[in-house]
């Protein structure tokens, strides 16, 4: 092998130590090249870092050997693992699985029933799923492949749908017609709306028993409405008092009203019977549904960002496939410094570096994940990647310093997989297939060989990226598109609370086979062991044919 020196900087063959014409005195660098001309490492001649190298190299990790040819073993940092790699080690126990404490947080300031985040995709995170995991003790996260307003109204939509008590409820005016009233019920799916005048005071309510056998858009809700012997209660009405109410008068809407008879809130017998039906629920201090919503760095990202505000969302996501770059960083930045009260999420990152940067600008929870999920390409599209498990430990390592929860962001296939996640240092866990499935997702019912699927894309695929993620992928204003993500179909699952349930279920299981009360102990004690190709073989159902399908789990 032949071998010459050369400035790595300015390309001039000079004795190192002297003085480099590019970059200034005694700057240059002895490189190592082969007879091809192939620059293989750089020794400094000054400073400990070597800044030669056409790697960025950390001198505490990886060091020059004898003369000056880099250790190529140094650049494989670690072995990593994902969730086929490893088991937990089961321990002793002296909890039963119903009687686990499944509770975490979300972000620094908002709290969960159940560790379940759905992803912010358009084949599975808009209104009805959102309220469905709400009620269910979890969080959505809006996608943003949608115009501002409609992005808007979908998080209007789930915090009326719900409340302790509605304080800005919707109204009409006197001159309002049944056309008006009716379209407006529809779009809210409501079942009455109160009529008010010019100055605030109520005027009456219509509901669907005044409008029952109604056929004329156009005749005036003031001929409709109930306006004498309204029942309306003072504002600080509790819920133990309105109960009372609707026992006493056999009526299911109560109107809040101040001592100058404006209307203040409405309360409803729904929203009673739910929070008896869904003791669970994520709600905010109001008693109304959480949901949380996605931005990017696009241009539209300050006007997504005031109107998402303006709607009242409880949480934001800038949501990247890159979170350690620059511009995400300055975006994340750049919102926390307008907004110092919002609880902000962002991502995604896979590393404890990009952790800590995220961490640094003051977000309040960090999602970590780099090409798990079922339907991302990131991994081959790109060669850049993380397995899960060790990203999420090693994000964990540093987020635990700062108290910021980690949502680990996919991967997720069956529910021993959240209890793993959790396990390696996650707070919840961010799902999309899985939820992709259930009745309440919005992709499309399909028919195929006989069985019910529903339409799953990645937000990285040609398809989403066409309409409007592409900013995600750093790809926006690209006329070609480099995709990393495909278009597929999962098996309909039915109702999300089904799907919840089992999920939750394989929690509590886990958490009893490793002797964790709560969520923080699976954190903290539980122990992994790593497993070998047979014994993954041996984990899952083998040398038996299914007759009979269970619903946590579907052979791959």
């Amino acid at each position: 092998m032949r071998s010459s020196t050369r400035c790595s900087r300015c390309t001039v063959n000079t004795p190192a130590g002297t003085a480099c014409a590019k970059v200034g005195p005694v700057r240059h660098r002895t490189a190592v090249l082969l007879s091809g001309g192939d620059l293989l490492h750089s020794t400094p001649t000054g400073p400990a870092r070597c800044s030669a190298s056409p790697f960025p190299i950390e001198s505490a990790k990886r060091r020059c050997g004898r003369r000056g040819v880099i250790d190529r073993q140094a650049k494989f940092e670690f072995e990593a693992l994902s969730f086929d790699d490893v088991l937990l080690i089961p321990a002793e126990s002296q909890v039963h699985p119903l009687a686990v404490q499944v509770a975490t947080r979300a972000t620094k300031h908002i709290g969960l029933r159940v560790p379940l985040l759905s992803a912010a995709m358009d084949t599975v995170s808009e209104t009805a799923l959102a309220i469905a995991l709400a009620r269910e003790g979890g969080l959505t996260i809006l996608h943003k492949n949608q115009p501002i307003e409609r992005q808007a109204d979908m998080v209007r939509k789930v915090k009326r749908s719900e409340a302790g008590m509605i304080v800005d409820p919707i109204t009409l005016p006197l001159t309002a017609t049944y056309g008006d009233a009716e379209a407006l019920m529809q779009e809210y799916r409501i079942s009455g709306v109160p009529i008010i005048h010019p100055d605030g005071t109520l005027a009456g309510i219509l509901t669907n028993r005044d409008t029952r056998f109604e056929n004329d858009p156009n005749r005036p809700v003031t001929e409709l409405m109930t306006s004498k012997d309204l029942v309306t209660v003072p504002v600080g009405t509790s819920l133990d008092q309105a109960v009372e109410q609707f026992k006493i008068h056999k009526i299911e809407k109560l109107l809040v009203v101040d001592d100058q008879f404006k209307l203040r809130g409405l309360i409803t017998i729904k929203d009673i019977t739910k929070k008896i039906e869904f003791p669970n629920a994520s709600k905010d201090e109001l008693g109304r549904l959480r949901v949380g919503a996605a931005v990017g760095v696009a241009a539209d990202t300050d006007t997504r960002l005031e109107a998402l505000i303006e709607a009242q969302v409880d949480a934001i996501c800038v949501d990247t496939a890159h979170g350690h770059s620059q511009g995400v960083l300055d975006t994340v930045e750049k919102i926390r410094e307008r907004y110092p009260d919002l609880e902000l999420i962002a991502g995604n990152v896979a590393t404890a570096d990009g952790c800590h940067a995220l961490i640094e600008r003051g977000v309040d929870a960090v999602k970590v994940g780099m090409g798990p999920g079922s339907i991302c390409t990131t991994r081959v599209v790109t060669g850049c990647g993380m397995p899960q498990i060790t990203a999420i430990a090693e994000c964990a390592r540093v987020a635990d310093e700062f108290d910021v929860p980690i949502i680990a962001d996919g991967g997720i296939r069956y529910s021993g997989d959240i209890v793993k996640a959790i396990a390696a240092g996650a707070s919840t866990v961010m799902v999309g297939s899985l939820f992709a499935g259930t009745t309440e997702s919005p992709g499309e019912r399909v028919l195929w060989e006989g069985r019910s699927y529903k339409v799953y894309r990645a937000m990285g695929s040609v398809g989403a990226m066409s309409e409007g993620s592409a900013d995600r992928y750093f790809q926006e204003g690209q006329k070609k598109l480099v995709p990393e993500g495909i278009e597929g179909m999962v098996p309909h699952k039915g109702p999300l609370s089904d799907v919840v349930f089992q999920m939750v279920g394989g929690l509590r299981a886990g958490m009893g086979y490793t002797g964790c009360a709560t969520v923080e102990d699976l954190r903290h004690q539980a122990r992994f062991v790593r497993i070998s190709s047979a014994g993954l073989i041996e984990s899952h159902p083998h040398d038996v044919t299914i007759t009979k399908e269970a619903p946590n789990y579907e052979r791959r």
